[in-house]
């Protein structure tokens, strides 16, 4: 079979990256497209595959400022020549699933969110600071007729998969398409639990604005607790001036070093809503539990056992709050404080053994495979 692998941008490694990782080793014999391709993804995971981006990718300084592309993608997509290929896969944010195909070619989405900034969180990014006085009435017009492309994208995907229960009510309603749950990879083979836990809460994320990493910085200036905090991003300079002296900036850091940092901390600050969130799954890896806003896919990734109005530590992975405030974090902090010792690491650590990405590639074989001979079977009824 010939294939092809899309997916929006190769700027960063996130969980969409290692999504498509995990599919160029299913299939090897694949082919990959993309917007832009940033330095060394071609000679990295990726040199055995032919790799091909549009032409934003001439753009000079399109790996820094893609996201100002946005007018753009609609027709970059459009432009990629799929009509050979019997199966597509698109690993779709951003966008990817706006590729035109044949069909004979079954395409199949596998769908991190429907676009953040077109949907869910539409007025978030235009009442934000990265948008000033002149660029806010072009991104709010550019907005409102790429989301009336991307709704009518989706008709050209033949089956959804969603990266958890929350993205697929999501698909469910903006595109009233339904999806099938298949949870993103996590390698989680080196992760083990540490007997050696230091006296400091961690945050893992780029400081960007939604993640909300300001709300653990203000949490621990407040209860006087020692913070890392691992990743870089637009907002380090505002979110510095936030810090008190015992909150530490790592920066980015390699996988083993990440790890490192989840073992030996007290408890992962997850105060963004995620849709699906590879960071929590990868804390309690490590056995250590998880403090996160109540909402988004954290809800299917960690436990907060309150049996009868009571918590419950040695059957919990973690705790939520309710709301995005300062004082919802402390509360919780203080309870997790309070029941800390009652916490079971290898509890921890067993719960998300579901997550490896054995068991990603295990789903999604069975599903191509389901899709596939679907497909097939309506093509020859078609021709009938």
């Amino acid at each position: 079979m010939r294939i092809a692998i899309i997916h929006y941008w190769f700027v960063q490694r996130r969980g969409g990256e290692r999504v498509v990782e995990a599919l160029a080793e299913m299939f090897p014999q694949a082919d990959i497209y993309a917007l832009v391709v940033g330095p060394g993804w071609r000679e990295g995971a990726f040199r055995s595959h032919k790799v091909t981006s549009s032409f934003l990718q001439k753009i000079p300084f399109s790996c820094r400022f893609y996201r100002k592309l946005l007018p753009l993608f609609p027709y970059a997509l459009e432009q990629f020549e799929l009509d050979d290929y019997d199966l597509v896969l698109s690993s779709e944010s951003g966008p990817a699933k706006g590729v035109v195909t044949s069909a004979a070619t079954c395409h199949i989405c596998y769908c991190h969110s429907p676009m953040r900034y077109l949907w869910d969180l539409y007025h978030h990014y235009r009442s934000g600071k990265g948008l000033g006085v002149f660029s806010r009435p072009l991104f709010s017009l550019t907005a409102h007729y790429v989301r009336m492309w991307d709704l009518a994208s989706a008709s050209r995907v033949d089956y959804f998969v969603a990266n958890s229960a929350n993205v697929a009510a999501r698909i469910r309603k903006h595109y009233r398409r339904e999806a099938t749950v298949i949870p993103p990879p996590v390698d989680l083979s080196p992760c083990v639990p540490s007997k050696e836990i230091g006296d400091h809460y961690l945050v893992v994320s780029p400081l960007v604005d939604y993640k909300r990493v300001d709300l653990a910085i203000a949490a621990c200036n407040r209860m006087k607790r020692p913070l890392r905090i691992v990743g870089d991003g637009e907002e380090y300079r505002h979110l510095r001036q936030l810090a008190g002296p015992a909150v530490q900036f790592l920066g980015y850091l390699a996988d083993k070093d990440v790890r490192q940092q989840y073992a030996e901390c007290r408890a992962l600050l997850f105060p963004g809503e995620e849709d699906f969130g590879i960071v929590p799954v990868e804390a309690q890896s490590c056995g250590r539990p998880v403090i996160a806003y109540g909402r988004g896919g954290v809800l299917e990734t960690v436990i907060c056992d309150r049996t009868d109005g009571q918590f419950k530590p040695e059957s919990s992975t973690g705790i939520f709050f309710p709301e995005q405030s300062v004082e919802a974090m402390v509360d919780a902090m203080q309870l997790f404080e309070e029941a800390e010792q009652r916490f079971i690491p290898s509890f921890i650590h067993q719960h998300v053994e579901c997550f490896d990405i054995c068991r990603f590639k295990s789903a999604m074989w069975r599903f191509v495979d389901e899709k596939l001979a679907e497909f097939s079977g309506r093509k020859s009824a078609g021709s009938v």
